[in-house]
């Protein structure tokens, strides 16, 4: 069997600058002999320059329709809402799994075409740890925008447009000079994750004391919540992975109840279970952007404002090295999808997608 060919495609997310393939991935497959196309896209943090010289072959924009049969078709975020069948292989985050909003509609356009989803959330290795995620800098971004937007309202002021930074550094020094010299005190619940830590490593990077940064794992939350230290802190940061059903974190019941002490000020859910029906935070239903960074909880007239930040492309907030870290882990497991029925990584996904595939094909009156 030949080299496989992947096909990176632009992203369509409203400002989602991230790539699955940073130019030094596409390079080291294509020296192992794989053939990397790349659509040309204006929005993505590397110029299309730099594919180029690291010998891709550029094609039209969004045009992953038009790649040959044989061609996977790489991404990180959803494909465009459609009826149209899926025929190719793709590789990205599909969010259908744990059957969210139109799960059933997504894995039916691969049933009625014949293509296959490698979900990139479930490739895993023997040890059932992910083999690429972009977590850390989802917790890293996600404490940034929560600190932002907490020294907003601090001000009597919200949030305005988000725009991502060129570095990590200056993501920090942005940070740092909003506090200023606030008080802040913070938690973080799922501390000792990649996401978690990202989360705990912004906030000690911008300067908010150590004591003033509390971090819970699961030993703290195994009572089950709701969790009444959460109203203690200005920033809560809920980082964890979601597998089943759990108690609520928090309640609006519960912010309202606490009235005007509550010190709690600003939500942030990196992990955006927002329509998952175990979301642990049922205290906003809607997906926030970065041109519109948080959603008000209504709390009653009378007590001070809570904003959610609820944003499921975080990392793309610092997209060149979020993408270059994730497709350096991506990478072994690139160079092995020739192998896909042997691979752990690969087989395993494809077992998984199989079964929810047939769940969904059930639920759409396609079985």
């Amino acid at each position: 069997m030949g080299k496989p060919i992947f096909w990176l495609r632009c992203e369509t997310k409203e400002l989602e600058r991230r790539a699955a393939l940073a130019p030094i991935a596409a390079k080291r497959l294509i020296e192992a002999g794989f053939t990397v196309f790349v659509e040309r896209d204006e929005q993505r943090t590397f110029d299309d320059s730099e594919y180029e010289a690291a010998g891709c072959t550029l094609v039209d924009h969004n045009s992953w329709r038009t790649a040959p049969p044989s061609a996977t078709i790489i991404g990180l975020k959803e494909l465009q809402e459609s009826t149209e069948p899926l025929a190719h292989k793709h590789i990205y985050f599909g969010h259908c799994y744990k059957k969210q909003a139109g799960w059933s509609s997504i894995l039916s356009r691969f049933h009625r075409g014949g293509g296959t989803l490698y979900d990139i959330e479930f490739l895993t290795d023997t040890t059932g740890r992910r083999v690429a995620a972009f977590g850390f800098h989802a917790g890293f971004a996600g404490a940034a925008v929560g600190a932002l937007a907490f020294a907003k309202q601090s001000e009597g002021e919200k949030l305005g447009r988000l725009n991502a930074f060129e570095t990590e550094a200056a993501m920090v020094k942005t940070v740092e000079e909003a506090l200023g010299k606030q008080n802040v005190k913070v938690l973080v619940i799922g501390a000792l994750g990649r996401c978690g830590s990202g989360a705990v490593e912004l906030f000690q990077r911008a300067g908010v004391p150590h004591d003033n940064i509390i971090k819970w794992d699961m030993a703290e939350t195994a009572k089950g919540g709701p969790f009444n230290e959460i109203l203690d802190v200005d920033i809560f940061v809920n980082c964890i992975y979601l597998s089943s059903q759990i108690l609520p974190f928090i309640t609006r019941e519960q912010l309202i109840a606490a009235g005007p002490q509550r010190r709690l000020s600003i939500i942030v859910d990196v992990s955006c279970d927002t329509t998952n029906p175990f979301n642990p935070l049922p205290v906003y239903s809607i997906n926030t952007t970065f041109i519109e960074p948080t959603v008000p909880v209504d709390v009653g007239a009378s007590n001070p404002p809570i904003s959610v930040v609820s944003i499921d492309h975080l990392p793309a907030l610092v997209p060149r090295e979020a993408s270059e870290k994730f497709s350096q882990d991506l990478l072994p497991s690139l160079l092995d999808f020739a192998n896909t029925q042997t691979s752990p990584v690969w087989s395993a996904a494809e077992k998984i997608f199989r079964e929810k595939m047939q769940e969904a094909a059930v639920v759409e009156g396609l079985a």
